[in-house]
């Protein structure tokens, strides 16, 4: 053993380092002390075990997102079907596994799930509707609890669920929650469970209520009406002070908010909470009434700067913001840059949005003549400018980074040796084009399809061309439909809000048959929606933009510049999904790449090391540990992104015995 996996080993405490929070620790840094492997030996890693779950959709729609947890010789993650697994972390042998669906995964589908918590003898996590506490010794259920708690009457048939683990502070679990991203929507609360029982302990409501603040920044009875603003993407917590770091999302409708004039707090914002009770400490907004799907996508990153505690939030403009983490001051100054006024009819943008002046983007932020692929020249010139925060248009806006990032769910990775952050980025461009949802609409079902399908399933039924969302052209089963618009399926929510005569109508649209309730009289929540979720691609999927399509960045935090930046999936890079993993040995392991590899740089150079195939996309992020002296890194190659085949495996890499 060489003197780097010594100090690592010795910094530990033990020949056994567990991985045991989501993203390494509750900071969300996505490091490890270990160094037993490093840049001079990485190149020896061997396949050292691989556990096949066995229930990968054939259809290619399954996936595998997790970052699991290893807490004393033991790997807890989650299958494509969403079952709890417990595995030997030395040999990838199941110990057990947990069914929430009793076998009939028809009850919620094809979701996904990104990690676990974990409290004394218990493993907690969401599937479905629910939220599950199972013993981490035999997989038995200790309790279950309805993740509409809270929410009152308003939700009563509406989607919610949790695709990413909270934080665990003392007796709570505290949880973000994802939601319909259209109307009707739950709202986005983050909300404490007690961990013995379930019972929920408090709610802070990011759509404030009467007399909380921020309420004047929405119309008065937005809170009654109005859902999202939740934290979908996780959270991060600092113990010693008891505070909790929560990035939000959009409100609902994502596209449109004619319905919700205004700055719209906490939408969009980074919040510090009181873990204990959740009252507010500070707060910052990143976009001010946002109508471009700018979720924060990943837990902040807690990290000190030059002796001061700051907390670090990636963007999915491909920006890094950076606040003090006791009073939110920003590290580098933030600029409010006047914006482009939208001239979409009901719809009021803000005039400003905040711009971070250090570091610099870490993802393209215009396509432009010098950089667009000929292909799409014709097409972009028909395109409103490709500048940031250029509103929603009826003649196609270019969102770029796209709705996915530059940085995503799969967050940073900090090096608090170095204070470096390495957070991966795509580089493709998206078309956001609005429609009057009422132009040419005397069918309810066509119009309640314009209102809740067509920004998935496209203007046509034609689908996603990647494949992400199936088209609607060919169905055969009407009772099989009439089911997943009642009870969902995968990443479709629930639609069993919908009244039966619409449910009937839109079923009817859906089969090509006329409106069996032709006297009702059509009514749209919102005049205008999106069209839909549309890569601007060539014929084979490949981004309008010259490469690198995608990108791994090293950015030193206390300079604010950016060290250096590789392409990630080959020479020209490919959209990827999940994130880094910054390790003491020098190394920075990822998958992630639609090319369906794994790699680790050289964390100082970006150097590429050593790559490997895997069976399936890796699309989650690596977690590292070591058992009995010996040092695993272990990623779940789930692929069924981006028109990947769907796998069912986690693989665990070690150096030779």
């Amino acid at each position: 053993m060489g003197w780097l996996a010594c100090l690592a080993f010795s910094c530990a405490g033990s020949s056994d380092v567990d991985w045991p929070a989501y993203l390494g620790d509750v900071g969300s840094s996505q490091s490890s002390v270990l160094a037993q492997i490093n840049v001079e030996n990485v190149g020896e890693l061997e396949l050292a075990w691989i556990y096949h779950s066995g229930d990968a959709d054939p259809e290619n729609r399954s996936q595998i997102q997790c970052n699991p947890l290893v807490i004393d010789g033991v790997v807890y993650g989650t299958s494509p079907q969403l079952k709890l697994l417990a595995l030997d972390a030395a040999r990838g042998e199941e110990l057990w596994r947990f069914d929430p669906f009793d076998g009939d995964f028809r009850l919620f589908g094809l979701g996904v799930n990104r990690g676990v918590n974990h409290w004394q003898d218990r493993i907690v996590y969401a599937a479905g509707e629910k939220l599950y506490a199972v013993s981490k010794d035999t997989g038995q259920q200790i309790f279950a609890v309805d993740l509409h708690a809270g929410f009152g009457e308003r939700a009563e048939g509406l989607y919610v669920s949790s695709n990413t683990p909270g934080v665990v502070f003392e007796n709570l679990l505290i949880l973000g929650h994802r939601a319909s991203e259209n109307l009707p929507a739950v709202p986005g609360d983050i909300r404490a469970f007690d961990l013995r029982s379930g019972e929920l302990v408090w709610s802070f409501h990011t759509i404030p209520q009467p007399g909380e603040f921020g309420y004047d920044t929405w119309p008065e009875d937005a809170w009654e009406r109005t859902g999202g603003a939740n934290a979908w993407a996780g959270l991060s917590l600092d113990e010693a002070r008891g505070v909790v770091y929560v990035p939000t999302g959009s409100a609902a409708y994502d596209f449109y908010g004619g319905d919700r004039i205004g700055q719209n707090l906490f939408a969009n914002s980074l919040l510090a909470l009181d873990a204990r009770t959740g009252e507010r400490i500070w707060h910052y907004q990143f976009v001010h009434h946002d109508i471009w799907d700018r979720d924060l996508p990943a837990p902040p990153n807690l990290i000190t700067l030059n002796g001061v505690d700051a907390v670090a939030q990636i963007t999915k403009s491909g920006h890094v913001f950076v606040f003090n983490r006791d009073t939110g001051e920003p590290l580098f100054p933030i600029e409010e840059q006047p914006v482009e006024r939208t001239d979409v009819p009901g719809e009021s943008t803000w005039p400003t949005q905040p711009v971070p002046t250090k570091p610099p983007p870490f993802a393209r932020q215009r396509l432009t003549t010098e950089n667009i692929r000929s292909f799409a020249l014709e097409r972009f010139e028909r395109l409103r400018p490709s500048v940031p925060f250029t509103p929603p248009s009826r003649e196609g806006t270019v969102i770029l980074p796209g709705y996915d990032g530059g940085g995503e769910w799969g967050g940073a990775a900090f090096d608090s040796e170095t204070a470096t952050m390495y957070v991966n980025a795509s580089e493709m461009p998206w078309v956001l084009t609005m429609i009057d949802v009422m132009d040419g609409v005397p069918h309810t079902g066509r119009l309640a399809y314009a209102t809740h399908c067509l920004y998935c399933h496209g203007v046509n039924r034609e689908g996603d061309p990647i494949g992400v969302y199936p088209p609607l052209t060919e169905l055969d089963d009407e009772s099989y439909v009439r089911d997943v618009v009642r009870e969902g399926r995968g990443v479709m929510p629930t639609f069993a809000h919908l009244e039966p005569e619409v449910t009937d109508s839109l079923v009817a649209y859906l089969f090509d048959r006329e409106d069996p309730f032709p006297d009702n009289a059509p009514h749209a929540p919102l005049p205008f929606m999106s069209t839909g979720y549309h890569r601007f691609v060539d014929e084979d999927g490949n981004p309008a933009i010259e490469p690198p399509w995608g990108t791994l960045s090293a950015i030193d935090l206390e300079r604010g510049e950016i060290s250096w930046q590789v392409p990630l999936g080959g020479e020209t890079g490919t959209e990827n999904y999940g994130g880094p993993t910054v390790t003491a040995g020098g190394l920075v392991f990822i998958a992630a790449s639609k090319d369906e590899k794994f790699r680790a740089f050289d964390k100082k150079t970006g150097e590429l090391l050593w790559e490997v195939d895997l069976p399936a996309g890796g699309y989650a992020t690596p977690a590292t540990y070591s058992v009995d002296g010996r040092q695993y890194v272990v990623i779940a190659a789930g692929g069924g992104k981006i028109g990947t085949p769907s796998g069912d495996a986690y693989l665990a890499f070690a150096l030779p015995e």
